[in-house]
């Protein structure tokens, strides 16, 4: 029987997002195997790490380019090592007595901090488990490469070659795309998904969201909407923050807009089928389930880093409007909204960027690899 520890972090939803598909689909490929997914950084898991967490987002909203801090601070290079090994060595003794009481044959990670203690773990100890590496961003970081890891699962095919180029073997490195849920292949139509959430049938319809945190300036963002001609249905997920929840509540009436909210939601899919537009912050996860949709998308706001790499990749490919500081926000919404051939281009980018079978693929390769060891 198969043993499979699915180790991720809350930090934002993406990377809890990509592990819960990836469990899902290992247990449609292996019935029989024992699979358990953890939050690395929760309170259940260990004090240290989600007081860790708590101080990181605390200081996210005093300097909103901190993540760019770390992610240049941990790049290539002597520092860069040294930083990562102090996070691996500071998350070892933990993350080594969830492996002692689980005992798995194949670790996956959807997230760089589990990643490092298991890769510091098969180095030091005699633990012996096959790790593999699920990359949640359309771009390579050195805060991602460990040694020891067997497999890493990446977006796009340049990841591969980044890998490949520091001598990580071809053949353990995988273009899927990012892991998405399968249900995002199994929606309602546009119009039944509007009757489903008693939303306007016939209305222009636009959704604006923030991440799992609720960042992204939403507030600023209905201020500007609020100019825009004629009524629109807004939708927005405020996710965890519920100081923004009840501040938009409180907009409700008063706006010209027909105006909806939702807090973190398990429907945020069906929210985005039922959209003609969402408006977000280029979170890797978010933008991947835009592509399967085939949903267009107005970037804004990337937190410097990956994010802003994911909004590079995503307006490359005609899948998204990137607007940048000082251009305007309602503008792009307007300009969309008005122009339906630059919608469905918009729509036809983001289909070619698809990989809806992510999680499918991840798993079949996580199973069949098993399979093959065991039959040695």
């Amino acid at each position: 029987m198969n043993r499979y520890l699915v180790m991720t972090a809350s930090i934002g939803s993406g990377h809890i997002k990509a592990a819960e598909a990836i469990a899902r689909e290992l247990r449609a490929a292996d019935p029989d195997a024992i699979i358990e997914v953890v939050d690395f950084m929760s309170r259940g898991v260990s004090t240290l790490h989600w007081l860790m967490k708590k101080v990181y987002l605390f200081m996210l909203a005093f300097v909103p380019d901190l993540y760019d801090r770390c992610y240049r601070f941990s790049g290539d290079g002597v520092i860069g090592a040294l930083t990562q090994d102090a996070f691996a060595l500071v998350m070892y003794h933990r993350m080594a007595r969830l492996i002692d009481a689980f005992r798995p044959d194949t670790v996956i990670c959807t997230h760089p901090f589990p990643e490092g203690a298991c890769a510091l773990i098969k180095r030091l100890s005699k633990r012996r488990f096959r790790l593999a590496a699920v990359l949640t961003d359309y771009s390579l970081h050195q805060i991602w490469i460990y040694p020891r890891v067997d497999d890493y699962f990446v977006a796009i095919p340049s990841m591969k070659d980044g890998l490949v180029a520091r001598r990580f073997p071809a053949a353990a490195v995988h273009v899927t795309g990012i892991p998405v849920d399968r249900s995002v292949s199994q929606l309602p139509d546009k119009r039944t998904a509007r009757r489903m959430l008693g939303l306007a049938e016939d209305a222009a319809t636009v959704l604006l969201m923030g991440g799992g945190l609720g960042l992204g300036g939403i507030e600023a963002m209905l201020d500007e909407l609020e100019g825009i001609e004629g009524r629109l249905t807004l939708l927005v997920i405020a996710g965890r923050n519920e100081d923004l929840e009840l501040a938009i509540r409180a907009r409700i009436g008063t706006s010209r807009h027909d105006l909806h909210v939702w807090g973190f939601t398990q429907r945020a899919l069906l929210l985005m089928q039922a959209s003609d537009l969402l408006v977000t912050k280029p979170g890797a996860l978010t933008v991947s389930e835009a592509f399967a949709l085939g949903l267009p998308t107005v970037l804004h706001d990337p937190i410097p880093g990956p994010e802003e790499e994911n909004a590079i990749y995503a307006a490359e490919h005609e899948a998204s409007l990137w607007v940048h500081p000082g251009e305007s926000l309602a503008g792009a919404v307007r300009r969309l909204l008005i122009t339906p051939s630059l919608r469905e281009t918009l729509a036809r980018g983001a289909r070619s960027c698809a990989r809806p079978s992510a999680a499918r693929d991840i798993a079949a390769v996580l199973v069949r690899e098993r399979v093959s060891r065991s039959e040695f």
